[in-house]
């Protein structure tokens, strides 16, 4: 399995870190890390570490791209 250090924005709401995680998991993630960045003008940006297997997040991405409102501002491989 390969580690990403994603950073996401999402909408300050109920219910969006929770689709979130659901994606990570449908995607075949697995959420090793995560912090709360900051949370302004109703949005918020965490850090997210995902384990996914094989090394190319590409169905990760494309899951997370679905979800209204979530952008992926950055991803990089951890070593």
């Amino acid at each position: 399995m390969a580690e990403f250090h994603l950073k996401i924005s999402l909408p300050d709401r109920p219910g969006s870190l929770g689709s979130v995680a659901s994606a990570i998991g449908f995607a075949g993630g697995d959420i090793r890390k995560f912090t709360v960045v900051s949370n302004e003008g109703g949005r918020g940006i965490d850090d997210v570490v995902v384990a996914i297997p094989g090394s190319d997040p590409t169905d990760l991405l494309n899951v997370l791209g679905q979800i209204g409102g979530v952008e992926v501002i950055s991803v990089e491989i951890v070593k």
